[in-house]
């Protein structure tokens, strides 16, 4: 406390006025001795020297030097350790406020009591069986770009008659169970089917079945393996010669164990962010892995304690409510709207030229993006508002987007908004749709989740808009091209689906 009071009387002592038998820091003879009646010393200074003194040391620059005395008194050794102490001891409190992921034991736990991890099986499962690993599989990447990888890669397996081997989704291969993003934990890894269910991660199909990771661990030590590599795998093709491509190579292969080098990358995003994807549709649309693709119970459960969220309220007659075991949640139109990180991404894609992702052009969908050409412009900014609009749409191009849908399908009366942005411009969105005549707006902030459904809530999300009657996407997201996908695996109407 001392020497806080000493900082202060530095900062305020220097504003005095200084008289003539006034001397800082050194006393005068009375003072030390009060009956002394001895006189002053006094010197007569020229005009000049005093002038000179006073611009040299006049109090501006002794208040100075007062204030710097006064900062640097407060910088001592033990003060600065405390600092540098404390600020990661208080960074690890924030952190830890933010909660401790949980463990999903119980998740994997199921998966390893899946009925295939026996190898007593017979073939082409058990001991003796045919499987498919890629080890250097997408991680550290969000869901739909790992998912879109998982679902080719358990048709490839499927197709060449080998066991898909399923791996954990894996944000960080720190040896500890959780990673540090955005200032909270989150879980370093999460077992797949705490997001998915079918035959990608174990779920029922003809044999041979997807396995664990853990369980190619037993069955495949690395004394049985054959690692192929991916360099030699054409990559300019159609996605049908790719597929085939690869169906031929691993049928050549009699070996049991095998494992795929995905440097460079088995499936590119070249692959996925072109039509070049779509002439694998006709073998996906009737596969196992899609046909009986599911989202995991966790997920499910999910949108059944949200369905409130979804439903219209009991005053409006001309919206039903919604069924939990229906389907499709009819009125309902779910809509995809990245914010966050696109404020920079999207402009990047009107330089890069890019298009649609593939699935989001299926030539069924009404909605076409047609950028002008570089040659058309005299800059790139027409062409950037081009994308903006279709990329990172405003308010008020959303409201007029989803009045022409509503007008096209007079039932539609609720909005879902799949979103990372900030509740206060949802509010200003909501506020717009219901001056328009929408019934109401909910959104991803909405949605009510426990600890373990709570780092699956896009998968939620994702369920939602998968089952909504109309969905509205952002055709450069791979979130949204995957909910398209699936809602034309389930043969339902190609013009409910639209982009921005």
């Amino acid at each position: 406390m001392g020497s806080w009071e000493g900082v202060v009387r530095r900062f305020f002592s220097s504003a005095k006025g200084r008289t003539d038998d006034h001397y800082e820091l050194l006393t005068t003879d009375s003072d030390l001795n009060p009956d002394l009646d001895l006189p002053t010393p006094t010197r007569r200074a020229s005009p000049n020297f005093t002038s000179s003194a006073r611009r040299r040391t006049g109090p501006p620059a002794r208040a100075l030097r007062s204030y710097a005395f006064a900062c640097l008194h407060l910088f001592t050794l033990r003060r600065l350790l405390i600092f540098v102490v404390s600020v990661p001891v208080l960074l690890a409190f924030g952190i830890l406020l933010s909660g401790v992921p949980p463990s999903y034991d119980s998740i994997r736990e199921f998966e390893k009591r899946l009925p295939q991890h026996n190898l007593s099986l017979p073939f082409p499962e058990g001991k003796d069986g045919l499987y498919l690993r890629f080890p250097e599989h997408l991680w550290g990447h969000g869901l739909n770009n790992v998912l879109q990888e998982i679902i080719l890669m358990s048709q490839l397996a499927y197709l060449s008659n080998r066991s898909f081997v399923f791996e954990d989704y894996t944000w960080s291969h720190t040896p500890l169970p959780y990673s540090i993003y955005d200032f909270a934990l989150r879980p370093a890894r999460i077992p797949l089917n705490a997001f998915i269910s079918g035959p990608s991660a174990g779920g029922p199909m003809s044999a041979p079945r997807a396995v664990s990771a853990d369980y190619w661990e037993r069955v495949c030590p690395p004394a049985k393996r054959v690692m192929i590599s991916s360099k030699d795998a054409p990559d300019l093709g159609e996605g049908d010669e790719l597929m085939e491509w690869w169906v031929n190579k691993l049928r050549s292969i009699p070996e049991g164990c095998v494992e795929v080098g995905n440097d460079p990358l088995v499936f590119s995003w070249f692959l996925f962010g072109s039509t070049r994807i779509l002439s694998l549709w006709s073998s996906l649309s009737i596969s196992p892995i899609v046909k009986d693709f599911a989202w995991s119970p966790l997920v499910s459960s999910g949108v059944a304690r949200n369905l409130a969220l979804l439903t219209s309220s009991p005053s409006s007659p001309t919206s039903p409510y919604i069924d939990a075991r229906a389907d499709t949640f009819r009125g309902l139109v779910a809509v995809h709207l990245r914010r966050g990180d696109y404020v920079r991404h999207c402009p990047r894609l009107a330089q890069w030229g890019a298009t649609y992702l593939g699935f989001n052009q299926f030539p069924e969908l009404p909605d076409r993006f047609e950028p002008p050409s570089f040659a058309e412009l005299t800059s790139l900014n027409g062409r950037e508002e081009y994308y903006m609009q279709h990329c990172w749409p405003d308010i008020p191009d959303i409201v007029a987007k989803l009045r022409t849908v509503r007008l096209e399908r007079p039932g539609l009366r609720r909005v879902y908004v799949l979103t990372n942005g900030w509740g206060f411009w949802v509010d200003s969105l909501r506020e717009a749709l219901r001056v328009d005549g929408w019934e109401d707006l909910r959104s991803s902030l909405d949605v009510s989740v426990d600890a373990e459904q709570r780092y699956v809530a896009m998968a939620i999300d994702m369920a939602i808009a998968e089952r909504a009657e109309v969905f509205v996407g952002n055709g450069f997201s791979s979130l949204s091209s995957n909910i398209v996908m699936l809602r034309m695996a389930k043969e339902m109407d190609p013009k409910s689906n639209r982009f921005w």
